[in-house]
């Protein structure tokens, strides 16, 4: 199974949009607004999965799951465990605006 963040994730990795990514697995643009819109695991009917899985496959994207050791070669991204803290940065990131309405230097 795969998150709804590493289906957004892989997507901007590819720099595609959703209508893209449903030409390219077959699926249809609100199936995969839906799987994006989960709240962790996304949810599908194993067909649509295994049509996406195939598709980020097909395009050079590995999935890689919770404490699973990559093997292929190339760069990658991984959310660490305790992405509390992370998510801690980002909300206290996001209120650091200036007022002029350009971005805070962090």
């Amino acid at each position: 199974m795969i998150t709804a963040a590493q289906l957004r994730a892989a997507r901007v990795l590819l720099g595609i949009d959703q209508r893209r990514l449903a030409e390219l697995s077959g699926l249809s643009v609100p199936t995969i607004q839906r799987m994006e819109a989960s709240e962790a695991m996304i949810r599908g009917n194993v067909d649509s999965l295994v049509k996406l899985i195939a598709a980020f496959n097909e395009a050079g994207i590995e999935m890689i799951d919770e404490g699973a050791v990559s093997h292929s070669q190339g760069r990658g991204v991984r959310l660490k465990t305790d992405s509390g803290q992370t998510k801690s940065v980002l909300r206290t990131r996001s209120g650091n605006k200036a007022s002029s309405g350009t971005r805070a230097r962090t």
